[in-house]
């Protein structure tokens, strides 16, 4: 990877601005990327953007390699002249800085669709080629996942009205189509075949935006950092269409879950509920499966971050049906055989971040040093010996004097609270006074103090969540691990809050210590 030392934000798409309810791929995307140029930034990192279920969270996606329709952008739509201003005129009172999703859904979905129909109907034979070139060259997973979706929505729309709770593929669906048998397939497909194909254009939509949005961001030396989560959903179309490729017994329920175990974080441990993969299946077939999510990350993004890495060398098994993480073994994964049938496939250079966070051996060390990945810092951790009161234990791996170069520094990730929030609500008095202690000094403002350390650190890399850049307390953090509700997943920044006052002050920072120079 370039040697350069680079920082940027990180700014979930839908924690954008604008009416429409959801950040989104339009004008506030592109007027963000302008921001980021003119702070002297050269990186923007998202969370995963494929669709996203119950509990609204990112990293349990209905798909790997489908894209989420709620970040199409109905302005361009619009100008594209797939919807007029009388179909986006009356727009209902949306949060301005929450994502109300049920609320998104119920108004976007139909303007969507309705979107859809009209490129079906109307599109010039250009258009038509454009978008069948698409559908061919994404078929292997294009077709499954509209299929999947739109045999989903139907049950799932069943399950409310029946006040079923939980209603997945694997136990709501009937059987021969949860088992995906071809007779029920194809009868499916023929009574559905509309429906389908306007799931398909959708996603055509979106990757047509996400595309030009990368493309105007590399313009202005921005690349954009996309993320992986290592498991799959088990309500999704991967595990649906692909059930060989998952631990599940002959009636595709799950012989084993993932999670991570107990530790001084949680009692219990973390009981995540994806499926474990059937790694000796996809050794057979040189994990082409894996290879090919990865090469289709890296076209929607420059650089890939694998979220718990470590589950790569080896992951927390937990017997389907345990309520807690508690109970579970460590089994060995693909390790090193993986990462070299991606540089045989992707070349050698991976442009990949190692998310190397939790429970770390010398193994996944290795894992990740072996194959020259950079892993992650966060400052918010480095100061938590302070709780046993035996004094800042120096050689914690988080400080940024203990950091080697190939390092993505972050004050926090988007299951932190926000570096304020943590300050002032989470950090004891002891840690207060151990970062003063750090700093040298007694800093009047903790949270540039931190920022400015990220910065100044070898790491090569330094990375900010957008909350703290603007200095916002909890109520704008993005997710709470191992809990629901309606403040997961749904911040947003309020309009014209990275003014030019902090635009200023963070190109004149990263550029003190030779960032993005």
């Amino acid at each position: 990877m370039n040697s350069s030392r680079h920082s940027g934000i990180l700014f979930h798409i839908t924690s954008l601005p604008g009416p429409y309810g959801i950040g989104d791929m339009g004008p506030q995307a592109f007027a963000f990327a302008d921001s980021l140029k003119q702070a002297g930034q050269s990186i923007w990192q998202v969370l995963p953007l494929g669709p996203t279920g119950y509990g609204d969270s990112p990293y349990q996606s209905f798909s790997t390699f489908a894209g989420n329709e709620l970040l199409i952008a109905p302005e361009l739509l619009k100008k594209d002249g797939w919807l007029s201003d009388a179909d986006i005129g009356d727009i209902p009172a949306f949060p301005p800085e929450r994502v109300d999703y049920g609320w998104v859904l119920y108004w976007k979905k139909p303007l969507l669709f309705k979107a859809a129909e009209k490129f079906l109907d109307k599109a010039s034979a250009a258009q038509k080629k454009e978008y069948e070139d698409f559908r061919k060259k994404n078929a292997e997973w294009l077709d499954d996942y509209a299929l999947f979706m739109s045999i989903k929505e139907h049950y799932t729309e069943l399950a409310i009205k029946a006040d079923v709770f939980g209603a997945m593929w694997a136990n709501y669906w009937p059987k021969d189509l949860a088992l995906a048998e071809p007779k029920a397939i194809a009868a499916w497909k023929k009574d559905n075949a509309c429906n389908i194909e306007c799931r398909a254009v959708l996603q055509f939509f979106f990757f047509r935006q996400l595309a030009a949005l990368k493309s105007y961001a590399n313009g202005k030396g921005i690349k954009i950092i996309g993320d992986i989560p290592i498991f799959v959903a088990y309500d999704s179309v991967d595990v649906w269409a692909h059930k060989e490729l998952y631990l599940l017994d002959k009636e595709g329920i799950p012989t084993d879950v993932a999670g991570v175990p107990p530790d001084y974080f949680s009692a219990d441990g973390q009981l995540w509920g994806n499926p474990l993969y059937n790694w000796p299946v996809h050794k057979a077939s040189g994990y082409a499966w894996w290879i090919k999510r990865v090469e289709a990350a890296l076209a929607m993004y420059d650089i890939v971050r694998i979220d718990h890495f470590r589950g790569i060398e080896s992951n927390w098994a937990i017997p389907f049906g345990e309520k807690t993480a508690r109970k579970g073994e460590w089994r060995k994964g693909p390790d090193h055989d993986i990462i070299e049938a991606f540089r045989k496939e992707l070349g050698h250079d991976l442009p990949i971040i190692a998310e190397d966070l939790g429970f770390i051996t010398p193994e996944v060390h290795a894992l990740r040093d072996d194959f020259d990945l950079p892993g992650m810092r966060i400052l918010q951790f480095a100061f938590n010996a302070a709780e046993s009161g035996k004094g800042l234990s120096t050689d914690n791996s988080f400080l940024p004097h203990n950091y080697a170069p190939n390092t993505v520094v972050y004050t926090g990730t988007h299951d932190n609270d926000t570096l304020r929030g943590w300050l002032e609500g989470k950090a004891s008095e002891l840690e207060l006074g151990y970062i003063d202690q750090y700093l040298g000094h007694k800093s009047p403002d903790q949270v540039k103090a931190l920022i400015f350390e990220a910065l100044k650190s070898v790491a090569r890399w330094a990375i900010f969540p957008m909350q703290d850049i603007l200095n916002l307390g909890d109520t704008a953090r993005m997710n709470t691990p191992s809990t629901l509700g309606a403040h997961n997943w749904s911040w947003r920044i309020k309009e014209g809050a990275f003014d030019k006052a902090k635009i200023s002050w963070l190109k004149e920072t990263s550029e003190l210590f030779y960032r993005n120079v």
